[in-house]
């Protein structure tokens, strides 16, 4: 079986750390502090609930884009970190529900909220997590929450539209990438749209700065669809191989299908439609499957980092230059 990671890229390209945010550690903490307080009102009737929340929270990859970006463009300011804990309650949000319809019952190595405490609860839960969200988002202003229900509202169309498509086997390239541009990219792009342009940049900084949010996201979906396939679920942390319990198609499964010719392609499908992943590992080996989608992932990757020749030289943009390679390589 193909790995997912290159080798030397991996070796180089570790899971981002405190050290590599550190001229945001203190934005983080704020952020952190933001959160907390946030939900404290409902430690006293759901305080195991809120607890649970924390082992969601593990890359902290949209929080810290949207303080790069802020710190990148010019500075960090109060509003930033009101809108940076937004970001990631919503994304928690989508988390717990995510769950839910793929079915999981492990993440960050601990049973997820739906398998401990069932899908009512954990649907009740992310709505509560995007309501308060927005609540948050309020007491900046009614550009940011504009920005970030426009953001909101696409990531919930991009589930729907990857739900409404299940099981179906004739998916197309244009349909796969209409649905992670929603349900991954709009908020990696907004995260970095909202640093910019409370920082006081101009418009046109702004949009390239979500132009390299929006490249990032699709390649980090791309990598994360390459790990359900093919990941370690002790390293990964999480259940894998959903997608295809599911028969959800993602960008190698596309490629196989389109690559192969009319009776392998409808035996496939009849593989997919079983189950029988043995079948599947073996025609995304025949037909290079695997490299292709990493390939794109890795063109995406190039094209966001070129976006950021809208920003002077600093500490900060050398490390949103560096997070497109790590989203591609990483293992979990």
């Amino acid at each position: 079986m193909e790995s997912v990671l290159s080798p030397v890229v991996a070796a180089a390209s570790p899971r981002p750390s405190a050290r590599m945010f550190a001229p945001i550690a203190v934005d983080l903490e704020e952020t952190d502090r933001i959160l907390a307080a946030a939900l404290a009102q409902y430690r006293s009737q759901f305080g195991p609930l809120i607890q649970h929340l924390k082992h969601y929270r593990g890359k902290r990859l949209r929080p810290s884009l949207l303080l790069l970006a802020a710190k990148a463009s010019g500075a960090v300011a109060p509003a930033h970190h009101v809108l940076a804990a937004a970001v990631e309650m919503i994304h928690t949000a989508t988390l717990v529900h995510d769950d839910v319809l793929d079915e999981a019952a492990v993440r960050r190595r601990l049973p997820t909220v739906n398998a401990e405490w069932g899908n009512k609860t954990s649907i009740l839960l992310g709505d509560m997590l995007f309501t308060h969200a927005f609540h948050l988002t309020s007491t900046v202003d009614g550009r940011a929450c504009g920005i970030i229900g426009a953001a909101t509202n696409r990531v919930c169309a991009g589930e729907l539209r990857q739900v409404c498509q299940g099981g179906n086997l004739d998916l197309s390239e244009v349909d796969y990438f209409a649905i992670i541009e929603g349900k991954t990219a709009a908020l990696t792009e907004c995260s970095c749209r909202l640093g910019a342009l409370y920082a006081g940049t101009s418009d046109e900084v702004a949009e390239c700065m979500a132009n390299f949010g929006r490249g990032l996201g699709l390649a980090f979906q791309i990598a994360d669809d390459l790990l359900d396939l093919v990941g370690d679920e002790r390293t990964a942390g999480k259940t894998l191989g959903t997608d295809l319990a599911q028969r959800k198609l993602t960008l190698p499964l596309i490629h196989c299908l389109n690559a192969l010719p009319g009776s392998d392609a409808k035996g496939l499908r009849e593989a997919i439609r079983g189950n029988v992943s043995n079948r599947v590992m073996a025609a995304l080996a025949r037909t290079e499957s695997l490299r292709y989608a990493r390939r794109r992932a890795e063109s995406l990757a190039r094209s966001a980092k070129q976006e950021l020749e809208c920003l002077p030289r600093s500490e900060c943009r050398t490390i949103l230059e560096s997070l497109p390679d790590w989203c591609i390589h990483r293992e979990r």
